[in-house]
C-alpha cells in the first residue's frame, strides 16, 4: 500500500479567499467586489504596469535565480546589505525556507492563535509541534508565549500586524521577547502590512537584523504594492540565516515578471503613500458605520477590519456573496461570527456597508 508521510494527514488544505470568476460562474452575476483577501484596491504602480508589458518578450528565458537587480534596489531601499535578503514566490515561501532550514520532528515552533495559517502548515509538513496560544483582547500575549518556550522551540513567531485581528504589538514589546529568547531560536516576525501601519511604536526590527540577532522579518509586495498575482514577498535577516535558508530554496523560484515589477514598484514615490491615505479614510468610514450599526470590530493597523457581526459568519458571508460581494469567514480562523473585511475604495466601502446593512 502506498502511504503519504503520517503528519500531513493533520494538514487542511488552505482555502483562500473566493475568487470573483467563482462567483460568476457560481451565481451568474457579474457586479461583484472582492474585499476577502487584502488586495490593493487601487492595484500596481502604473509604473510597475508599465513595466510588466515592456519585460513581456523576455518569458522564454529562466529569470534571475539571484535576482540580483531587486536584491540591490532592495538592499537600497532597507539600507541594508544584498546578503541580508532572501526573495520567495510571496512571503508564504520564505516561511516554509525557514520552516525547512531550521525544523525537524524534536522542535517546536511558538505562534498566536487566530494568526496566519501557513507557519503552523510548514512546521506540521517539517513533523514539528505546533505551539498555538490564544491572543488576549485580539493581540497576541506574549507572557503567555514566552512560558511555552523550551529547548525544543525553534522558531518564535510574532504577526504584526495580525491577520485576521489588524492589532500590533510595540517595538519595545517585541524586544523584550527578542531579549528573552534562547540562542537556538529565531523570532520570526511577520510584517506582511508594514507599510499601512501608522502607530509610532511600531517597530524597530531592520535594526536588530543589522546588530545581527536572530530575527527573520518577512514582508510582501502583494498588499501595498499591489503585486499579489505575481507571488513576490521577501525576507531581512542576519546573513548567517540567510545563508542557511539560501541552502533550501529553489532555483528560479522568483519569475522574471514579478523580479521586475517590484523593482518599478520601489521607483514610485507615490504608490505606498497614496495606498497609506485611502486605506485610513476606508477605516475611518468603516468605523463609523459600523458603530451607527452597532457592530463591533476590532480598531486596525492593516488594511482590512475584523468585525463580530454576531451571527452564523457562514450565513453572513453567504448573504453578502449572493449580493455580489465578497469577505472572509471568521470560521477559518475559529471565530464562526466574525467576517474580515478589506478596506476597498470608498465606493466599494458604500457598498459593503449598504449590503451588510440589508444583511443584517
Amino acid at each position: 500500500m502506498l502511504n503519504c508521510r503520517k503528519c500531513i494527514l493533520n494538514l487542511k488544505p488552505y482555502v483562500p479567499g473566493k475568487p470573483i470568476e467563482e462567483v460568476k460562474r457560481e451565481l451568474g452575476i457579474d457586479d461583484i467586489i472582492k474585499l476577502a483577501s487584502n488586495e490593493n484596491p487601487l492595484g500596481a504602480s502604473p509604473i510597475a504596469i508599465e513595466a510588466i508589458k515592456q519585460a513581456a518578450d523576455g518569458v522564454s528565458l529562466y529569470p534571475d535565480g539571484s535576482c540580483f537587480d531587486l536584491r540591490n534596489a532592495m538592499a537600497k531601499h532597507l539600507s541594508v546589505e544584498p546578503d541580508m535578503l532572501i526573495f520567495g514566490s510571496g512571503g508564504d515561501e520564505v516561511i516554509f525556507h525557514l520552516a525547512m532550514a531550521y525544523l525537524d520532528p524534536d522542535s517546536e515552533i511558538i505562534q498566536a492563535d487566530p494568526t496566519f495559517s501557513e507557519y503552523g502548515t510548514a512546521a506540521t509538513i517539517m513533523d514539528a509541534k505546533v505551539i498555538a496560544v490564544p491572543l488576549k483582547d485580539w493581540t497576541h500575549d506574549l507572557t503567555a508565549m514566552l512560558c511555552e518556550v523550551n529547548e525544543r522551540t525553534r522558531i518564535f513567531v510574532i504577526t504584526n500586524p495580525n491577520n485576521p485581528s489588524g492589532t500590533i504589538v510595540s517595538a519595545d514589546e517585541v524586544e523584550a521577547v527578542l531579549d528573552r529568547l534562547p540562542e537556538q531560536c529565531i523570532l520570526l516576525l511577520d510584517e506582511a502590512y508594514y507599510e499601512y501601519v501608522d502607530d509610532p511604536a511600531y517597530t524597530r526590527a531592520i535594526e536588530w537584523v543589522i546588530q545581527g540577532r536572530n530575527v527573520l522579518i518577512l514582508r510582501t509586495f502583494s498588499k501595498i504594492y499591489g503585486l499579489a498575482g505575481l507571488r513576490i514577498g521577501y525576507g531581512i535577516a542576519p546573513k548567517h540565516i540567510i545563508s542557511a535558508l539560501e541552502r533550501v530554496r529553489m532555483p528560479f523560484n522568483v519569475n522574471s515578471i514579478a523580479q521586475i515589477a517590484a523593482v518599478a514598484s520601489l521607483a514610485d514615490p507615490n504608490q505606498v503613500a497614496r495606498s497609506r491615505e485611502m486605506n485610513k479614510t476606508g477605516k475611518d468610514y468603516l468605523y463609523k458605520e459600523l458603530q451607527r450599526l452597532g457592530v463591533s470590530y476590532t480598531p486596525t493597523q492593516a488594511n482590512f477590519v475584523w468585525i463580530d457581526t454576531g451571527l452564523d459568519s457562514k450565513e453572513v458571508f453567504t448573504e453578502l456573496l449572493k449580493r455580489g460581494v465578497i469577505v472572509r469567514t471568521g470560521d477559518i480562523f475559529g471565530c464562526p461570527t466574525h467576517i474580515r473585511v478589506t478596506t476597498g475604495t470608498q465606493a466599494q466601502n458604500e457598498r459593503f456597508i449598504a449590503t451588510l446593512t440589508e444583511v443584517l
